[in-house]
């Protein structure tokens, strides 16, 4: 994969992944159009790089949030910020099962399954016209709200399920209120992707050749940057209940991919 490629595979990881679109989807579609030739654990490599770039841009918008959470969890006594993470912790039992038990079987999916991006992406659509619909409340998200939502974030590890849409959509059809759904939705992920990223490291599991790097670190920028952008946008489009736009383009998205798929 060179540079440009790299640039252009970030640039949609970072807008994609706080729209509600399919990240995963969508950078499968990015190396097929490409032609690139990875193989799975190598198209996944790339795939958890440019993912750590949006949790790093996730913390960036939501810093504040992040930093009144960790001086809560040190307060004595129970307190909301205490109640939010543990709500943050019990939506990671899902994805965390999944990564650690079907591992294997989720990289296999990451290898250019073109028909099941599209067919995916037809279920993400569902997801979001549903939900557009949904009356707008001031609930927060509970305790057991949080372990459905989580079970939606490990149902969107598959390539197609937009991970923001399915557990936005889920939160909403839930009652709670979008832009608290939105906030969860984009601060859960944070843990998950630094801990993937962490016990790859530590387990030899990621290798990075080095005529590698300089495409992987493009990506990385072009992601991160790209990142900040869409997340402040994809906050402002929950709160005007956007969505039923979204599962439009995935839909026009979704049949391109299944036709694509067919004549290939």
């Amino acid at each position: 994969m060179n540079i440009i490629d790299s640039i252009i595979l970030g640039i949609i990881q970072g807008l994609t992944e706080f729209l509600p679109v399919s990240s995963s989807g969508h950078l499968e579609l990015g190396k097929a159009i490409l032609g690139d030739n990875s193989v799975p654990q190598e198209s996944l490599l790339f795939t958890v790089i440019l993912h750590f770039a949006t949790a790093l841009s996730t913390i960036v918008i939501f810093r504040k949030d992040i930093i009144d959470i960790i001086k809560g969890l040190f307060k004595p006594g129970i307190n909301e910020d205490q109640r939010f993470a543990g709500k943050i912790i019990i939506s990671m039992i899902p994805a965390v099962i999944v990564g650690l038990f079907f591992e294997e079987q989720l990289e296999q999916l990451f290898g250019g399954n073109i028909m099941l991006v599209g067919c995916m992406l037809l279920v993400t659509a569902a997801l979001l016209f549903l939900a557009d619909k949904a009356k707008n409340t001031q609930k927060k998200v509970g305790f057991k709200d949080a372990l459905i939502i989580g079970i939606s974030q490990a149902i969107a590890m598959l390539p197609g399920i937009s991970r923001s849409g399915a557990t936005i959509s889920t939160s909403v059809l839930l009652g709670n209120d979008k832009t608290k759904a939105a906030r969860f939705s984009f601060l859960m992920v944070v843990p998950l992707i630094i801990g993937k990223i962490a016990k790859d490291l530590l387990g030899g599991d990621l290798s990075f050749e080095s005529q590698n790097i300089t495409a992987l670190g493009a990506g990385f920028v072009a992601a991160f940057v790209s990142g900040l952008f869409a997340c402040t946008w994809m906050i402002a489009l929950v709160k005007k209940s956007k969505l039923s736009y979204f599962a439009i383009y995935c839909v026009i998205v979704g049949l391109l991919a299944i036709g694509f798929s067919l004549l290939n």
